[in-house]
């Protein structure tokens, strides 16, 4: 018998697909159970999700940090920080950005994501779900969790149909661009924003009468449905992510990592 997947989550604000999550988990629709939620704000009212079910939470108050940076922009950094490979190896922001705004930037994240990875590390857990996590995470983050190559167990969900959309408004984008069809996306974190392998997505038919709150709501149902859904099919050994080499009609080529689901 495959033993449960030991999920954590991150999480911003009210946690509506944590509780999404922790349904399904005590529902038996997935095979795992939750072992911490962190928080990048004290009042984030998830928190109070988690402790209803009895789970272990902490918080890293990236306000916090950041506040203390801009007081004196020179604290000292994770020892393990190299700037320089974090900026190689990010897809945030374009080569032409101010490098002091990019050592800021990531300095600071250093900070707050040393702090998180500390906390997490009186857990085991397989999985990483951010559940309307509010940051962007850095590659300092991102391969300490990612230890072995070809492996992302850093998961996300995203209000739009990627690659459309990526950002903090999903729906609202979709819904003012004039879109017909909007939706929600499942996929691994990488060093870009929401441009990490996509392993599902849901949409819905947006009509004449809709607003902007009703695309956000129809939205939001299908999250509670696809993320679940996903976690299990990453529970059950079911998910593989490969890089595969495609050919452009001008005969260059382009290489994406996907994620291949197994029957």
């Amino acid at each position: 018998m495959r033993a449960k997947l030991r999920i954590g989550a991150l999480i911003s604000g009210g946690g509506s697909n944590l509780q999404a999550i922790i349904d399904a988990c005590e529902g038996g629709r997935v095979g795992g159970r939750m072992v911490f939620v962190g928080a990048d704000t004290p009042g984030a009212k998830g928190l109070g999700r988690a402790k209803k079910h009895g789970i272990p939470t902490f918080v890293v108050d990236y306000g916090e940090v950041i506040r203390a940076f801009r007081r004196a922009p020179t604290p000292p950094s994770p020892a393990d920080f190299d700037l320089q490979d974090v900026r190689a190896k990010q897809a945030l922001f374009s080569d032409d950005r101010d490098p002091e705004r990019d050592r800021h930037f990531f300095s600071s994240r250093a900070v707050a994501e040393s702090r998180l990875l500390a906390a997490m590390a009186g857990f085991d857990f397989d999985l990483l779900v951010l559940a309307g996590f509010m940051r962007n995470l850095t590659p300092y983050f991102i391969d300490r969790v990612n230890t072995v190559p070809g492996e992302p167990r850093i998961m996300n969900i995203h209000p739009a149909l990627l690659p459309a959309f990526p950002g903090v408004d999903g729906y609202g984008d979709t819904f003012r661009y004039g879109c017909k069809v909007g939706g929600c996306t499942v996929h691994f974190i990488d060093y870009g924003e929401d441009s990490g392998p996509i392993i599902g997505q849901k949409s819905f038919a947006i009509t004449p009468r809709d607003t902007v709150d009703s695309v956000r709501e129809k939205g939001l149902a299908l999250e509670w449905q696809l993320y679940p859904e996903c976690i299990q099919l990453f529970a059950e050994g079911r998910l593989k992510t490969v890089k595969l080499t495609y050919a452009l009609p001008d005969r260059r080529t382009v290489q994406r990592s996907v994620v291949k689901i197994a029957v």
